[in-house]
């Protein structure tokens, strides 16, 4: 069982209305990167989500445990380095921590002893029970790195279990020893004294042994380096991208599309035998084209709407959060971070921005969600409207090939290149317009590490199931209001009133304003309406941009009001439509001087 920040308990001074009266409150805290997310998964049976990368837990988590017979309510704090705040995560540790717990559970990375024991430090100074899980023993022993557990329990006044989390290595200890959490002696002291005597027990419990330069030293050497590192950085994306789109096409071409052509179309064919002519076969089955139910075309609920969803996007969705996740687990996406700050800091916003806009190509969603992970206002916005305008999700990719790939891959490569220079021009104009600042890029870089098999199979799954939830409800209702608003004669009238921007200033036919407009709700199944229209291979490219630019769905423009603020979200849409409309009309204007 678990919550997520939904405003009951912490801030309000109330506990859990799920727990029993009396239940206790354990803090779950330490650093960015040194695995909270995995012990919170251990602890609580809940499958969070575990990442390399600070900014995940800024929305803490919460979840129930049992520990020798009692059952706590325990938070997953966000990653601090410092409990003297210099960003918003370490505003949140701070106020959840002083509004006070029964124990706090510390999480150090035995690999960096002498950084984390700053916050370490100032969490002891709060009179709190504390019970220490020093974790990644294994991979500090590997580094040469030897930790005195039993001098360090006796300078800290506190247990202390050495655990490794992704094997489950000492969290049976950690938890029998939760009952001997106490309060440590250590009184608040100065930050010079408090380094002081963090050298001072470095020195005593710390043992460093020579260590031969690794092939993993090397590569992590390589991987952030300032030019290889950005060589690497692209060639990692391009060679991702193509292993996305042969993992998707296999999937697509060896089990989803044998299912839907050889199972379910002959279900639909004797359904719609059954109902016959009528508008309830039209909403469900569709139109039939050529006498013939075709998954792309008949847009009806069960056969496009169910095809589109779990035969061409969920394939895409798979391949493409298995590598994420892959990347996240292995400890690269911090290096992609550094070695694109200085190209991103040219639009306003620092490196860490490649991530949510990694994250948008899966979906708009969590890359808007994942801006949180930046430090200013104003870097928010114009991460977010980025994404929203030059980020084509994974839906709307899936769908590229199915809209332009007949009039070759040139056409379906252009897309990319245009949304990828609308993007670059935009966020400079964005930058040199918005007033604000883009403060430095300050990113803990962890060791390389093999991911776990469970730990990264929990995360995809968390993550696919997220979007099913999401998008399939949307799906099904874009399908069903389609089809309501066309029998109703509603397209019709739209198309009219549209006609003059779209036949006069993109040069397309009245009917591709349907299609467009119902991109709110989703673009994929509005570029598969695109397709019985007609286009020319001119006119689909420019109807493909438009809509790509314009109207994320509507998960996607709530996500924005809550990110950003009615007043922002408005002025994000404003942009959005603006540079959409400019480029499609440039685009028509381009075909009609060359062509």
């Amino acid at each position: 069982m678990s919550c997520r920040d939904c405003g009951l308990c912490i801030g309000r001074g109330k506990k859990c209305p799920s727990l029993p009266q009396g239940s206790r409150r354990v803090l779950l805290m330490g650093n960015p990167n040194v695995g909270k997310s995995v012990f919170f998964s251990r602890l609580t049976g809940t499958h969070a989500l575990s990442s390399n990368y600070p900014g995940t837990t800024v929305g803490f988590t919460e979840g129930t445990m049992k520990y020798g017979g009692k059952i706590a309510r325990l938070t997953d704090v966000p990653g601090a380095y410092t409990l003297d705040p210099t960003n918003e995560a370490e505003v949140i540790a701070r106020r959840i921590l002083n509004e006070g717990a029964d124990i706090v559970i510390l999480v150090i990375d035995a690999t960096a002893l002498e950084r984390n024991l700053v916050m370490a430090m100032q969490v002891l100074e709060h009179d709190i029970p504390v019970v220490i899980a020093l974790n990644m023993v294994d991979e500090a022993r590997h580094r040469g790195i030897i930790i005195d557990v039993q001098k360090l329990e006796e300078e800290l006044g506190v247990p202390v279990v050495p655990t490794v989390a992704v094997t489950g290595q000492g969290i049976s200890e950690l938890i029998s020893k939760m009952d001997e959490a106490r309060v440590s002696p250590i009184q608040p002291m100065s930050k010079e004294a408090r380094w002081n005597a963090i050298g001072e027990i470095i020195s005593k419990v710390q043992t460093v042994t020579h260590r031969h330069h690794t092939t993993m030293d090397r590569i992590e050497d390589v991987s952030a380096h300032p030019v290889l590192g950005g060589i690497v950085g692209f060639l990692v994306l391009i060679l991702g991208f193509m292993v996305i789109r042969f993992v998707g096409e296999g999937i697509i071409t060896h089990i989803t599309d044998p299912i839907f052509e050889n199972f379910w179309i002959l279900a639909l064919e004797k359904l719609s035998g059954i109902l016959g002519e009528g508008p309830l076969r039209n909403i469900l089955i569709g139109t039939l084209i050529d006498g013939e139910i075709d998954l792309e075309q008949s847009l009806g609920v069960l056969s496009t709407g169910l095809y589109v969803e779990f035969g061409m996007v969920l394939p895409y969705i798979i391949a493409f959060y298995s590598g994420l996740s892959f990347l996240e687990d292995f400890g690269y996406l911090p290096r992609l971070a550094v070695v694109f700050d200085a190209l991103l800091h040219r639009f306003g916003i620092h490196g860490y921005a490649i991530i949510p806009t990694l994250l948008g190509f899966g979906c708009n969603v969590p890359g808007i969600l994942g801006t949180r992970v930046l430090e200013s206002e104003r870097e928010r916005f114009i991460a977010a409207t980025l994404i929203s305008v030059g980020i084509p999700c994974v839906s709307i990719q899936a769908m590229l090939s199915a809209t332009l790939g007949e009039f070759g891959m040139g056409y379906v490569a252009a897309v990319y290149v245009i949304l990828f220079c609308v993007w670059l021009i935009l966020g400079r104009i964005m930058h040199l317009t918005l007033k604000g600042y883009s403060p430095e890029l300050i990113v803990e870089i962890p060791p390389y590490r093999i991911p776990s098999l469970k730990a990264w199979s929990n995360k995809l799954w968390f993550r696919i199931k997220d979007f099913l939830y999401e998008a399939t409800p949307l799906v099904l209702l874009g399908i069903f209001l389609v089809n309501i608003l066309d029998t109703l004669g509603v397209m019709d009238k739209l198309a009219v009133a549209l006609s003059p921007i779209f036949q006069g200033f993109l040069g397309l036919p009245p009917e591709t304003a349907v299609p467009i407009v119902m991109g709110l709700f989703r673009k994929d199944i509005a570029m598969g309406l695109l397709i019985p229209i007609g286009l020319s291979a001119q006119q689909m490219l420019v109807a493909v941009v438009v809509l790509a630019m314009t109207f994320p769905c509507i998960a996607t423009f709530i996500i924005l009001w809550k990110e950003l603020g009615s007043k922002r979200m408005l002025m994000s849409s404003g942009i959005m439509i603006s540079a959409a409309l400019v480029t499609g009309g440039l685009l028509n204007l381009f075909f009609k001087v060359i062509l």
